[in-house]
């Protein structure tokens, strides 16, 4: 999928810049466009790699190193206050976390795509939703 300049992105995307794993590919791809995403980003990619630690999967040096890296990425973040009740209110319709949904809302406002390695909230949005089909972008789907 050929996707416009600008997209919202997750910490599910942002770490496989970091972190070599299945869809690391698509996800460098990404880092052509302009990148925007609710600053919650932040404290995912931060609890994203402190698992990694906590599972034995990193070690707390390399953990940090990913985080530096992470930290200099041009990304625009977006302060979430003001998706508070949008998130709330996807989360609802969807029956899913709200703070996959603040990612959603930014998307929504922002009328650009959001890309995520979430494939059960991608199932999740397109199963429940038709409207927002084509505004979920599974990273899967981000050409090569």
């Amino acid at each position: 999928m050929n996707l416009p300049a600008q997209v919202v992105i997750d910490a599910s995307v942002a770490i496989k810049w970091v972190i070599k794993e299945p869809g690391n590919a698509e996800a460098v791809l990404l880092l052509d466009h302009q990148l925007m995403a609710p600053d919650l980003f932040c404290v995912e990619c931060a609890n994203i790699l402190w698992k990694k630690v906590a599972r034995g999967e990193l070690s707390p040096d390399e953990a940090e190193v990913a985080a530096r890296a992470l930290e200099n990425v041009e990304i625009e973040f977006i302060a979430m206050r003001s998706y508070l009740a949008a998130a709330t209110a996807l989360a609802i319709q969807l029956g899913h976390p709200a703070y996959d949904c603040v990612y959603l809302a930014v998307a929504i406002t922002m009328q650009v795509p959001f890309v995520t390695a979430d494939q059960r909230f991608v199932q999740k949005v397109r199963q429940v939703s038709s409207s927002l089909r084509e505004r979920v972008v599974a990273l899967a789907e981000v050409n090569r």
